[in-house]
């Protein structure tokens, strides 16, 4: 498979809305032995880590079974529960394409897995970043109403001009988001719960700053792609974070964000709930 996965056009195996065949039969025995060398380490990472909605939605899916997912078999399991599907994309689909299947119940997730150096990281999401990170929320029916809000807030964001502060309440909750339950913090979001390290240093590194979500300060805060976070945002319930999504309109918000300057990373402010204060000492060392 070629190396990236950011297409400026559908290949032409794609439909107009760029979905493409998973081709499961297609697969090697290697591929899903990646899948499996991933979902193992996980496994023995996660139980105490990952919220237990994201636990409950991989018990649910049947996640844990052995091979990459065929996307047919997971949507069935996942239309019965909370009416969304899984859709196969050659890679990185334009925003208003995302949007649109988010709006309308469809996740799309990459058909393609990454090679053996590249299980530590990589760039572009996989189908192991894309499923197994992702799909398990899906099957929590808080967490897929807000997941199908976005995508309708999304198409809205691109009419306003406010995608960069929209993309970042995407960032924050459904990538590397965490959540308060009785036992303690625990992850939800899929780019933690897919990454072995981040899952031990979003919850147990000192560096990191762990804020009490709120709207307006998480679509103000920058972000970085391509190491740990270090700000996380923590949400008290996915019924809290549904209801503040569904309840605010977001055309005076982004008036008013768009007037104030970013806030940078790792920044504390007076007004946040903070958690945990961040040493930042993992920044520090990386940019030294």
């Amino acid at each position: 498979m070629a190396d990236t996965h950011v297409l400026n056009a559908p290949p032409p195996e794609a439909a107009p809305d760029w979905t493409v065949p998973q081709n499961w039969a297609h697969y090697t025995p290697e591929e899903h032995e990646t899948w499996d060398i991933l979902a193992a380490r996980q496994a023995k990472l996660l139980p105490g880590r990952a919220s237990k909605a994201w636990l409950a939605g991989l018990d649910a899916l049947k996640l844990s079974e052995r091979g990459i997912p065929n996307f047919e078999e997971l949507s069935e399991r996942l239309m019965k529960l909370t009416g969304w599907q899984v859709v196969a994309v050659p890679g990185l689909v334009p925003d208003e394409v995302f949007f649109d299947h988010m709006a309308n119940r469809r996740f799309v997730a990459g058909n393609f897995i990454r090679r053996r150096d590249q299980l530590d990281y990589i760039q572009e999401p996989d189908v192991f970043h894309d499923v197994f990170g992702h799909v398990p929320m899906l099957a929590d029916p808080v967490f897929a109403d807000y997941a199908a809000a976005y995508g309708r807030g999304g198409m809205r964001a691109l009419e306003l001009g406010a995608l960069k502060q929209l993309s970042r309440l995407y960032w924050y909750t459904v990538e590397f988001g965490l959540i308060e339950e009785p036992e303690g913090l625990r992850i939800y979001g899929s780019g933690i719960v897919s990454s072995k390290a981040e899952s031990i240093f979003a919850l147990e590194d000192p560096s990191p700053n762990r804020i009490g979500f709120d709207l307006k300060r998480v679509m103000r805060t920058d972000y970085r792609i391509d190491d740990f976070q270090q700000n996380y945002f923590v949400i008290p319930s996915f019924d809290e974070l549904l209801r503040v999504t569904l309840e605010t309109d977001f055309a005076p918000l982004y008036a008013e964000i768009l007037a104030q300057p970013d806030i940078p990373i790792a920044e504390i402010l007076p007004t946040d709930r903070v958690i945990t204060r961040g040493t930042q000492d993992y920044a520090r060392r990386r940019d030294a």
